[in-house]
């Protein structure tokens, strides 16, 4: 092991795709890059309103070639010829129907601005009938093919998202040959991959989204999906029976994508996984130890030895697979649909006066009014956190849920939605906003409750990602509401230290990921202990957030 060896980890997240080139002996960050997808800042192929969030194949490849080269230019001299593996981590489920080829349908002729024809967001929730219809087959049938994955099939995965497409869209499901992940896309593409029947399938996207176990010898059988709907007729046997932990290599650099991206054809490319799994293992997750990776929305991960598993089941999370995130110990996962997302809402909310009337005034001329409108955006939550932070919990009134996403663990519904309660005419912004923090806190506290009724206990919590690094605020409520210490990972990129971790285990430099964590893990930086006192008066609060919850569930 020498410092002239690298990795690069490759993490696409909902907004942007991040380029890490990483030092095999220490895991220390050479360069980065980061590009945000064009078409999806535009807003183009999503409806929001109807839940419909697409995002198109071209700004994935743009992505992955200009972070690439951006970050290798930055690198120092040669930095290039001792790149040894990438591995990429995605967002998931994130689906896309494709030809025989593995080619995504957006990218071939008459279906270049088909929403229905490109990757299909995980925030995407257009299959809530098609995933409450999976969920009423399952429970009807000989064997329930949901309970490795909590007993509750998504709106947010594979087989929902692939239904409600092939009803709605016929020339779609004429041309579709195949489904693929976007996490198995991308190594698919980098490896010069010719037939889609060769494309190395992610053991975590497979078996956390698609009902796949090894018990079901695969995926269920295609009379299931028959009974399900005779469209799926034949899907089934043109997907997959193997799965493929992330330690393993999905192939070499094709010669195409080597001269694209400047590095060698030696360059092994490891299997994908979904960004919060590789980012609990660039966070340094210890067995029973949930890793929290907060952005936009939550995954929440935990690992434990198989033997203390054994043959338990765990209710209403989002799915317990084998090697999943570290290969030999059983990876469980939860989260939360909205975390981030949550603030955004709010802050769009606010911010539409600043857009839609002070964009038409009169008194300023146009330059000074468009940087005044982003200056004001972009201290609109860092004014709102510090006022916020001024107020005791509790003596608003407010409180809010969470759901405004819908919800996804425990016990999946994404047809649910947001609500606040006790507002009166002294419900200013800051007020509203605490209490959406506290709500988002709340729904983590379910979380950890779940999994401890369950019996898997948590011994420890770990904060990973942009919430976890830029709002103390946030964590300290989250630690007070939980009552427990939440330590936070240094690194700032966790999800692509992970994937460079399994880069360099997938590539032979390390006998495996958790040898590869120790000696590339950045550890942690800083601790939110909860106050005592703080965290009694949440204990009461947390119980009107769980009655207000009943209450709503029941009218929906």
């Amino acid at each position: 092991m020498t410092n002239s060896t690298y990795v690069i980890g490759l993490d696409y997240g909902t907004d942007s795709v991040r380029a890490v080139i990483v030092d095999t002996s220490n895991g220390a960050e050479v360069a980065s890059a980061v590009h945000y997808y064009q078409r999806w800042k535009e807003g183009q192929f999503c409806d929001p309103p109807l839940n419909q969030f697409r995002q198109h194949p071209l700004d994935y490849i743009e992505g992955l070639e200009n972070t690439i080269k951006t970050a290798l230019a930055d690198a120092p001299n040669g930095t290039g010829e001792a790149v040894k593996g990438i591995a990429v981590d995605t967002t998931g489920s994130t689906p896309v129907a494709v030809d025989e080829t593995g080619t995504p349908l957006a990218l071939t002729a008459g279906f270049e601005d088909n929403p229905n024809a490109m990757f299909i967001l995980w925030k995407d929730h257009t299959g809530i009938k098609e995933a409450v219809e999976i969920n009423e087959l399952c429970s009807q049938w000989e064997v329930d093919y949901t309970k490795y994955e909590g007993g509750i099939y998504s709106s947010e995965w594979f087989w929902a998202k692939i239904l409600r497409t092939i009803r709605v869209d016929e020339t779609v499901r004429a041309k579709a040959h195949s489904w693929v992940e976007h996490c198995d896309w991308i190594p698919f593409l980098l490896t010069g991959g010719e037939k889609v029947v060769h494309m190395k399938r992610s053991r975590c996207a497979a078996g956390h989204k698609a009902l796949w176990h090894e018990d079901f010898d695969g995926l269920p059988p295609n009379d299931f999906f028959v009974k399900l709907d005779p469209l799926l007729d034949g899907v089934r046997d043109r997907l997959y029976q193997d799965t493929y932990t992330s330690d393993v290599p999905a192939g070499q650099l094709s010669a195409e994508w080597a001269e694209r991206l400047g590095l060698s054809t030696d360059v092994v490319v490891g299997v994908g996984a979904f960004d919060a799994h590789m980012g609990a293992v660039g966070g340094e997750l210890e067995p029973f130890f949930l890793s929290k990776v907060m952005g936009t929305s939550t995954c929440d991960m935990l690992v434990a030895p198989m033997q203390e598993v054994g043959d338990k089941l765990i209710r209403g999370i989002c799915g317990q697979v084998d090697g999943s995130i570290i290969p030999g110990m059983m990876g469980l996962e939860a989260g939360q649909s909205a975390f981030g997302d949550v603030y955004a809402w709010f802050k769009k909310v606010l911010a539409w006066p600043l857009e839609q009337v002070l964009s038409e005034s009169k008194l300023i001329d146009d330059e000074v009014k468009a940087e005044l409108i982003a200056e004001s955006l972009d201290a609109l939550i860092p004014k709102l956190t510090a006022e916020a932070e001024k107020l005791d919990p509790g003596a608003s009134g407010v409180v809010a849920l969470d759901w405004l996403n819908g919800r996804r663990t425990p016990d999946a519904n994404q047809s649910l939605k947001g609500a606040i309660m006790g507002l009166n005419l002294g419900s200013d912004a800051p007020r509203i906003f605490r209490a959406l923090v506290e709500a988002t806190c709340f729904g983590a506290r379910q979380i950890v409750e779940r999994f401890q009724e369950e019996g898997i206990p948590i011994k420890g919590v770990i904060g990973l990602g942009g919430v976890a690094k830029k709002s103390p605020f946030i964590m300290q409520v989250m630690a007070n509401v939980l009552n427990r210490p939440i330590k936070i990972a240094r690194s700032e990129q966790t999800c692509a230290l992970g994937a460079a971790m399994f880069a360099a285990t997938a590539a032979g430099l390390y006998e495996d990921v958790s040898q590869a964590m120790e000696q590339m893990g950045a550890g942690f930086d800083a601790e939110y202990l909860p106050d005592p006192a703080t965290a009694a008066t949440y204990d009461q609060i947390y119980q009107q957030y769980q009655g207000f919850g009943t209450a709503i569930e029941k009218l929906s």
